[in-house]
Formats: structure tokens, sequence, C-alpha cells
């Protein structure tokens, strides 16, 4: 009773501070939501027993890569989002989403894994835990090139997002 409660307390956190990113109009809130959406899929890595990627969820997403976002909307200071609402956007996002959703359906829908009673049956995880020293072993051996590309334009990137921003200021 106590894990399906915290399954489902995890399971809205995280789809309601996705609503929040989606809905809020202010950029700086919307990255603060995205931040509570990371921790409650953190909290779904933990109670899933995957601890290294619930730490992994909460220092890397939810720590570096929140602040160098809100790092850069604080740089940019855009100003609040002053689009309007017309009928035919919401038209159009309103068709988007039932296809979506009718696309999802549809991809589920052929998957038999609900029993005749309509219990999901439920399945041995595969054992393909690796422990951290195996973890950082492999990353900084034979995944160093890719690692290291990653980093590289994440740094172009900021590089980059700076220049823009003090272009459009006359700094540069």
């Amino acid at each position: 009773m106590a894990a399906t409660f915290m399954f489902y307390l995890f399971s809205l956190l995280t789809l309601g501070a996705a609503v929040g990113v989606i809905v809020s109009r202010n950029t700086v809130h919307s990255a603060m939501y995205m931040i509570l959406s990371f921790i409650g899929m953190a909290g779904l890595f933990g109670w899933l027993s995957a601890f290294f990627l619930a730490l992994l969820q909460v220092l890397v997403y939810a720590g570096a890569v929140m602040v160098l976002f809100l790092f850069i909307i604080m740089l940019i200071s855009t100003k609040e989002a002053s689009t309007s609402l017309t009928k035919p956007k919401i038209i159009m996002g309103g068709a988007t989403a039932l296809l979506l959703i009718i696309a999802i359906a549809m991809l589920f829908g052929n998957q038999e894994i609900v029993t005749t009673a309509g219990i999901v049956e439920a399945t041995e995880p595969p054992q393909t835990t690796m422990p951290v020293k195996a973890f950082g072993y492999h990353l900084f051996t034979r995944y160093l090139v890719p690692f290291q590309v990653s980093g590289f334009l994440l740094l172009a990137t900021m590089v980059g997002v700076i220049l823009i921003s003090k272009r459009s200021k006359g700094e540069i």
C-alpha cells in the first residue's frame, strides 16, 4: 500500500511539474518547475531501487544542467511572453495533442501486458546492474571521447549564448 502511494506521489509530482513547465509564462518559473520534475523523477528512480540513477538525476540534471539553464535565462533576460492564444492556435494544439495520444494508444495497445483478470503482470527486471567503479572505468576509458565531445558541445553552447546576449546589448 505504501509503495503504491509513493509511486503515485512521485508520478503526480513529476507530471504536475511538467505541466507547470508548459503552462508557466515566466521562464524562471518554468525552469523551477523543471527542477521539481527532475526531483520527482529521482524519487521514482529511488523507489525502483536505482539509487545511483536517482543520485545522478539530482546532481547532474537538477543541479548542474538547471543551474546552467538558469544562468542562461538570467543572462539573456527575456521579457514575459506576450503571445496571445488565438482560436487557431488552440485548435492546432488540441489536434496535435489528440493525435499524439492516439499514436501512443495505438503503439501500446498491441502489447499484451494485462491478464484476463485486469492485473498487470510483474516481471523481474533484468540483472544488468553495473557497480559505480565499473561505470566510471568504462566512462573514462571506452567512452572518453564521446564524454569529452559532449562537454565541449556544452561549453560551445554556453559561449555562443554569451556572445549572442552581449551582441544584442552592443557590448562586443
